[in-house]
């Protein structure tokens, strides 16, 4: 592990180098994953098709440090109110600055839905509210503004950030206070739930990307996403074991690039197959990735400053790539639909643009509002009595 990081400020616990990175690896197979929805004629012949499956992953790490930063804290200093100001510190300056980009690519596209009609500016203004306190937009009323059903119709993947919320939420209130026995028996209840709609095809979409709208299963979907994947990772922090594998990043990192980009497997007449995939994926692959991205370090400076970078970046990059992505896709679908030989340029760009603007916002944005916020809402002398 190494030490505190600049973007931590009042949390005095190191973090997991290599599962930082992991996560920024993860962060970055999801751009890909999001360019070829522009490519895409169905949900089954996309590049990077697994690509939803981050979220399951990115759930399962933060409920993995989220137990270790703070479970041992709430018989000492910790109190409700300090665990919830240090969670709205650290996540939701991101989701304004994601919810203003989304606001502003929508007003460059012309405020118009993909069908093409005008949306009018107060609309556009509620679906800004609601974004901005993360309520869901419901599909087919004014705020949803693109028409396609999204919750936050602004930057779509704020969705995964309503689940986070409500899993820190539910670990604060409930699950915190769950014995290591209830809570194995919570994560096999959700698991056996979570592979059965999987390989039933609940969703409806030959896989388990459910969550993003209030339309069909995708609420219960998501909720089971979250409800097996979180606890997991906190079952898992409470019984980790160190088993360190030289050069565990950078076989984690490949592992997830394979997992996360394999195509649908199964096709239209066997969706189980890819369902089954999905739930080996969740409830098997990722657990073993996290404990060894938990049990590893970085052997050299190249590799802990790569960790290092990919996790300061993984969490801006989510939520600022996506108006982007809205961008583009206009500008592919705009008369004849292009080609990947022939959008490639403009897709690298946007690939590598959302990184470099992912690290200017980070620096320039996201750490210094956190740092005035801890200092505003949590002097450190107000901390330690809360």
């Amino acid at each position: 592990m190494q030490k505190i990081s600049s973007s931590t400020f009042n949390d005095t616990k190191p973090h997991y180098e290599l599962l930082d990175g992991l996560r920024g690896v993860a962060a970055l197979v999801v751009i890909w994953y999001h360019i070829f929805e522009g490519f895409a004629t169905s949900p089954i012949d996309q590049r990077f098709n697994h690509g939803y499956l981050a979220v399951d992953f990115f759930f399962m790490l933060s409920g993995f440090v989220i137990g270790y930063a703070y479970d041992d804290r709430w018989q000492t200093t910790l109190t409700l109110k300090n665990f919830f100001k240090r969670r709205l510190i650290r996540l939701h300056p991101m989701v304004i600055l994601g919810t203003v980009l989304g606001a502003v690519t929508f007003c460059i596209q012309g405020c118009e839905k993909w069908d093409g009609t005008h949306v009018p500016v107060s609309m556009l203004m509620l679906a800004v509210l609601l974004n901005l306190f993360l309520i869901p937009a419901v599909p087919g009323t004014g705020p949803e503004v693109r028409g396609n059903g999204e919750m936050y119709p602004l930057n779509g993947p704020n969705w995964s950030l309503f689940f986070e919320y409500i899993g820190n939420i539910m670990y604060a209130l409930f699950i915190r206070r769950m014995s290591t026995k209830a809570l194995k028996v919570l994560v096999a209840v959700a698991g056996a739930a979570l592979a059965l709609f999987a390989v039933f095809n609940l969703s409806g979409f030959g896989h388990l990307g459910v969550g993003w709208t209030l339309a069909g299963n995708n609420l219960p979907g998501g909720f089971l996403r979250l409800a097996f994947s979180f606890p997991a990772g906190l079952l898992m922090s409470r019984n980790f074991t160190s088993r360190p594998i030289r050069g565990s990043f950078w076989i984690c990192s490949a592992a997830i690039i394979v997992l996360l980009s394999m195509p649908h497997i199964g096709g239209n007449e066997m969706t189980w197959l890819n369902g089954l995939y999905d739930s080996v994926c969740v409830i098997l692959i990722f657990p073993l990735l996290v404990q060894l991205g938990a049990s590893g370090r970085a052997t050299d400076k190249n590799t802990a400053g790569i960790c290092k970078f990919l996790g300061e970046i993984s969490y801006p990059i989510y939520v600022i790539h996506y108006p982007f992505a809205y961008l583009f896709y206009a500008w592919l679908w705009n008369g004849e639909q292009l080609t990947f030989g022939q959008a490639w340029p403009v897709a690298v760009l946007l690939f590598f643009g959302s990184i470099l603007l992912s690290f200017l916002c980070l620096k320039l944005y996201d750490e210094p509002v956190r740092k005035w916020m801890t200092g505003k809402w949590m002097p450190a002398k107000k901390a330690e009595t809360e």
